[in-house]
């Protein structure tokens, strides 16, 4: 079974200082199949207790880890990924049992991300230098210390391994509390680990609740870094329990990003291709371009294209052979969803497919209805809140200026699209949005481009180079060169 090692169950144990260590508490939680609404594990859930153990393991690790050499670290990240490649496909269906990501999207793109920010970390390490000159100062690079991490449930390991991969390439020490919603893969993830021989107390994980782990960690005066990826409601909570001990915060928080189709583009092919694209994971990606900005004169036609598109959407039972989404990853999340949809109904948007309830035909489990608004206008909430379920909203623009100032009319930063026949403009456009990341013409991510948002999609950036110098501190010698 994914989770044995060397015939024992680990989900009632947390890995502190190399070993699997019974928890201080006896709590636990059940994870939910969202597919069926099934107990398929349960988990210990962490204390303060937990906490104090694992960064105090982390912090004695420190004192040497920081000192190994940069081919010892190559060395181990090479391990890492050989040991992580026999897992892809464990991994794969934790992840599908768990959060309810498609067997196929597991396999393609969940378990694999994982691997390719180990990948580009390793890349990012070798390319690396450690000390470089300034006039007579010496500038020495050096691994910001013990680092929590906290991590959501969305795109779970992607999350966990964009922060783990750098934070070992760097040399430092960690305590992982992934998401108490999908903390299987999370397990597994430290089963490799161990066995690629990452000395013991530099890699430690703990389950347990924001409010008690996530907490206990984020403001704990041995920590000398925080980085959380989550809500930003979450993030402002992190951010107010490290202030006291001024520890460094890196953070991906929410988004609600706008995708540009300009008059130039080919409506047909743009619109089909973002419609299936923000679907994916079924809507529960930060990232997610969920405001689709149409040119006014041409809202019909697109409200077609959309409708077709969606029609189109197969879901269903993750495993089974040609589902293309499965459920939204927990029952809370699903009832958000529903509200937002019942909020745009309630102000006024056009319903052009979907709704309130399950789809047709499905009984159990936290599905949601692909879903279309229409003639929504930006004050509306499903224009302002992120959704983070399978829902569209398109707004029209009169002009080109217009749509660049509904694009940046939201408090959030974190990505945006442009769509164009003509690269140029859209080139032009995207200089204008005001997001960390943009994608023209439906281009996909790239592990070694930086990751992150401005606004309230947080601070910092994740993957490759950017990444992994979140997790160094620069330190000046003066009068080191002659």
């Amino acid at each position: 079974m994914a989770l044995r090692k060397r015939g024992i169950m680990q989900t009632d144990k947390f890995y502190i200082d190399g070993e699997w260590v019974t928890p201080a508490s006896k709590n636990t939680l059940d994870v939910i199949n969202p597919s069926t609404e099934e107990t398929i594990a349960t988990i210990a859930m962490g204390s303060i207790v937990d906490v104090e153990k694992a960064v105090a393991a982390a912090k004695i690790a420190f004192k040497m880890f920081s000192l190994t050499t940069k081919e010892e670290r190559i060395n181990l990240l090479e391990n890492i990924i050989a040991v992580y490649q026999r897992r892809v496909a464990d991994l794969a269906k934790a992840i599908s049992e768990e959060m309810g990501s498609p067997i196929w999207l597991a396999n393609v793109a969940h378990a694999p991300l994982g691997l390719s920010h180990f990948e580009s970390a390793l890349q990012a390490l070798k390319a690396f230098k450690y000390e470089e000159p300034n006039g007579t100062t010496s500038v020495v690079y050096e691994p910001v210390g013990v680092c929590a991490m906290i991590t959501p449930w969305n795109w779970p390991l992607n999350q966990i391994a964009a922060k783990v991969a750098p934070a070992i390439a760097a040399g430092c020490t960690m305590i992982l509390k992934p998401s108490e919603i999908a903390p299987l893969n999370a397990l597994i993830f430290a089963e490799i680990l161990d066995e690629a021989g990452v000395p013991s107390g530099v890699f430690n994980l703990v389950n347990g609740d924001g409010p008690t782990v996530g907490s206990a960690l984020s403001s704990h005066p041995d920590v000398d870094m925080v980085s959380f990826t989550g809500s930003t409601r979450a993030g402002v909570e992190v951010a107010r329990n490290a202030a006291p001990t001024v520890k460094r915060i890196t953070q991906e928080l929410g988004g609600k990003s706008a995708n540009i189709i300009l008059e130039d583009a080919d409506l047909e092919t743009a619109i089909t291709r973002d419609v299936t694209g923000l679907f994916v994971n079924s809507g529960q990606s930060c990232n997610a371009v969920s405001r689709m900005l149409v040119p006014q004169s041409k809202m019909n036609e697109a409200i077609k294209i959309a409708k077709a598109a969606t029609e189109k959407i197969v879901i269903g039972d993750p495993f089974a052979e040609g589902t293309f989404i499965g459920p939204v990853a927990s029952k809370a999340q699903y009832d958000k969803i529903q509200r937002l949809i019942k909020s745009g109904i309630d102000e006024g948007a056009s319903l052009v497919i979907g709704g309130l309830g399950r789809p047709d035909g499905i009984d159990k489990g936290y599905f949601v209805r692909p879903t279309v608004f229409a003639n929504v206008t930006n004050d509306m909430t499903i224009a302002r809140e992120e959704i983070f379920g399978p829902v569209l909203t398109l707004i029209a623009y009169k002009n080109e200026e217009d749509a660049i100032n509904i694009a940046n009319d939201t408090v959030y930063g974190l990505a945006g699209a442009v769509a164009s026949e003509n690269l140029d403009h859209a080139r032009k456009v995207a200089r204008r949005i005001r997001t960390g990341m943009v994608h023209l013409n439906g281009a996909g991510l790239e592990t070694n481009s930086p990751f992150g948002g401005y606004k309230q999609s947080g601070n910092g950036r994740e993957f490759g180079t950017y990444g992994f110098k979140e997790f160094l501190e620069a330190k000046s010698i003066y009068g080191d060169i002659e």
